[in-house]
């Protein structure tokens, strides 16, 4: 992925070749053209709350964007995650738009503005709108499979999809899949999980269900006419699950009020996942889903409020809170989250506490959820930690951008991706509409 192109072609023409030498029986396999498509000036990979905001915020400052996502709809973790609760979104720009639109349509329930559940289909049907008003092109189901180098600057990316396998040219792109898989492909170094031995924070998996009556299961919701009242309503719905005779994986069950008799459903947890190996993620998704299709049978077995309760659809995506973490030009670290670090370069405020999932189920049992020893103060992330040390033309957003494992398990919610996700996208179109570099 480091080479040019042409060096490319010429390898695998020699491999051809040699094959065929070889096996001179063997006809050789036919070339086939590799479509270059060049009318964007922005390219941004994946479809999540940081990738929106970045193509929808570089479409409106005058750059031609294009936007791949490898799912069926916008808004990862937000819609294909079935995530429903919102962090840290207390901030200006795209996220205050966000919540005055999802309002018009009262598709969000509180009105906390740092916190609140949204309705799922809302949301994506929102996203998909606001891209088509700032006149973003938008392809879904396309995954992205390669990355190319001229020298040290990024300057193509091939897709694999329905339409074949294509090479797309901008001058500028954005990492946006959580994961960092257009850094790593492009060539950047990373790090992943905490430490040498790569322990991370467990995967889960959301679900919706339907109730007979959501008000007769206030006391087990969290934030149910009560913006304060979380771990009360957690505690009173493990004592439910201990009476239905189940144990779930995930040490804190949650129940979120979604609308009407709409519930969300988070009590998963699926451990030492790597979220790259697709081997390993698809047993855990399977795992998880079992859980909750069992916790949910077990559940309606106790009859009263629990009668009925139906799962109506569990997400298409596991939720991933570990990814790789992208080399930048600045790494926030636990030192900028203990002295409330300022930068002038900040095009982000964070507010939200060090929140690390246990990463083992032994110490999920006697902590579930560590906050790292220490409160974070509000800090600064830097546009330095968005722009790839090791790659020209290349900034992340989101999940993926430079971070330690610490500072990550602060930033990593959607109210900070949102917020990079708007700076990464302004930023790109200036680069690419001035030929500099970020």
């Amino acid at each position: 992925m480091m080479t040019t192109r042409r060096a490319f072609l010429e390898r695998l023409a020699a491999g051809v070749a040699a094959a065929t030498t070889r096996t001179p029986c063997a006809a050789a396999p036919p070339q086939r053209p590799l479509p270059l498509r060049d009318d964007a000036d922005v390219i941004v990979c994946g479809g999540g709350p940081a990738g929106v905001a970045a193509a929808i915020s570089a479409a409106r400052a005058g750059a031609r964007t294009q936007l791949f996502e490898w799912r069926g709809c916008l808004g990862g973790v937000w819609t294909a995650g079935l995530l429903t609760y919102i962090f840290d979104f207390d901030k200006p720009g795209l996220p205050a738009e966000l919540k005055k639109r999802l309002d018009a349509r009262h598709a969000r329930r509180q009105k906390n503005p740092i916190r609140f559940v949204y309705e799922p289909e809302a949301m994506k049907l929102l996203l998909e709108e606001m891209c088509e008003e700032t006149g973003v092109k938008t392809q879904l189901l396309t995954p992205l499979v390669a990355a190319y180098r001229e020298a040290d600057r990024l300057t193509t990316i091939v897709t694999e999809s329905k339409s074949g396998r294509e090479a797309w040219r901008a001058r500028m792109f954005i990492d946006c899949t959580g994961d960092g898989d257009l850094g790593a492909l492009a060539g950047c170094g990373w790090d992943f999980g905490r430490g040498p031995d790569g322990e991370c924070q467990p995967m889960t998996l959301n679900a919706l269900a339907v109730v007979r009556d959501a008000a007769a299961l206030g006391e087990y919701l969290s934030f149910y006419r009560d913006d304060n009242r979380h771990l009360p309503a957690v505690e009173a719905f493990r004592r439910e699950l201990q009476r239905a005779g189940v144990t779930t994986s995930y040490g804190h069950p949650t129940l979120f009020h979604v609308r009407d008799n709409l519930v969300l459903v988070m009590i998963n947890h699926e451990y030492g996942v790597r979220p790259f190996d697709a081997r390993q993620v698809t047993a855990a998704t399977l795992r998880a889903r079992a859980e909750i299709h069992r916790v949910v049978r077990a559940l309606r077995a106790l009859g009263g409020p629990w009668e009925g309760m139906q799962v109506v659809a569990s997400a298409e995506q596991i939720g991933v809170r570990d990814g790789r973490r992208i080399h930048g030009r600045y790494t926030v670290t636990r030192d900028d989250l203990i002295n409330g670090t300022r930068h002038p370069d900040a095009v982000c405020r964070v507010t939200f506490n060090v929140d690390i999932h246990a990463p083992t189920p032994e110490k999920n049992r006697t902590e579930t959820i560590s906050h790292g020893g220490f409160k974070a103060k509000p800090y600064d992330i830097p546009l330095r930690a968005l722009i790839a040390k090791d790659v020209d033309g290349l900034l992340m957003a989101g999940r993926c951008i430079s971070g330690d494992f610490i500072a990550h398990a602060s930033y990593r919610v959607t109210g900070n991706a949102v917020a990079m996700g708007e700076a990464a996208g302004k930023i790109a179109a200036e680069a690419a509409k001035t030929g500099r570099l970020p």
